[in-house]
């Protein structure tokens, strides 16, 4: 028996058109969407206590503090980008006048809303000149990274500590 094209890549549609149907369908759900109160905000984790930044209408998506100290410690540097929802923030090339052959970039990520020394990553990068003036990549030490992350939690908790009422 033959067939005739038109018939199977109806067939075909038919058959996609389908499965996509189904697909669409399976994202559906009859709950409503999942709305936090004020108590739960102060709760934290699993109901356990944090030191959450004030919750605000309209406020951003990681701690507060630490975005604050954030900016705060690194506004010697030119900001590239600063995502205050996602918790990113990255600054351009900074070269400092008294070492002219070498520049430094930083990029801070906030991964939590509270108030915690894992809550936060900075990764910095360095690049000197080389002979024929072009800039190369180079290593930093470690620490570089460790001493600006304590940097930012020490400024995070003056703010923090500044807006506690007696």
């Amino acid at each position: 028996m033959a067939f005739e094209r038109g018939s199977v890549m109806r067939g075909v549609a038919a058959g996609v058109l389908a499965l996509s149907m189904l697909g669409v369908t399976a994202c559906a759900s009859n709950k409503a969407p999942k709305t936090f109160d004020a108590a739960s905000q102060k709760k934290g984790f699993l109901g356990l206590g944090g030191s959450k930044a004030p919750v605000a209408q309209g406020s951003i998506g990681v701690n507060g503090y630490l975005w604050r100290a954030s900016l705060d410690t690194l506004a010697f540097m030119p900001l590239a980008s600063a995502d205050p929802y996602g918790g990113v923030i990255v600054t351009d090339w900074y070269t400092n006048p008294e070492t002219p052959a070498e520049r430094f970039k930083a990029t801070v990520y906030i991964l939590d809303t509270r108030l915690r020394a894992d809550g936060l990553n900075v990764t910095v990068f360095k690049q000197t000149k080389d002979i024929n003036g072009a800039w190369v990549d180079a290593s930093v030490a470690d620490q570089t990274a460790t001493d600006i992350e304590n940097a930012i939690l020490t400024r995070a908790r003056q703010l923090r500590l500044s807006n506690i009422k007696n």
